[in-house]
């Protein structure tokens, strides 16, 4: 493992974020130890889309809403969100394993 450079210390913001622009994080972080933080007190931004789903996948998707009692609409979110998390999950064990 290459010996990592120290980090300066800034005086402003500007001078942070120009120094992060023009130089690589890797040369100073161990991003192989970077650890997934959340911030439980932001309030979730939403956005509305459209997508065009097959009727059968909406249906798929309604019944198991209907299982759980909740919206079709909160059931295709939730699902999603448990899909990325296992992708992003997946691709972080495989980058820690490298």
């Amino acid at each position: 493992m290459k010996k990592l450079k120290k980090i300066p210390k800034f005086t402003s913001e500007d001078e942070e974020r120009e120094f992060w622009a023009k130089n690589d994080s890797t040369e100073y972080l161990d991003w192989k130890k970077a650890k997934t933080v959340t911030f439980p007190n932001l309030k979730a931004t939403n956005r509305t889309i459209s997508i065009r789903l097959p009727e059968t996948l909406i249906a798929e998707i309604k019944v198991l809403a209907n299982r759980e009692d909740v919206p079709y609409q909160s059931m295709l979110k939730i699902l999603l969100a448990e899909k990325v998390r296992e992708q992003f999950n997946d691709r972080l064990r495989k980058r820690s394993i490298a």
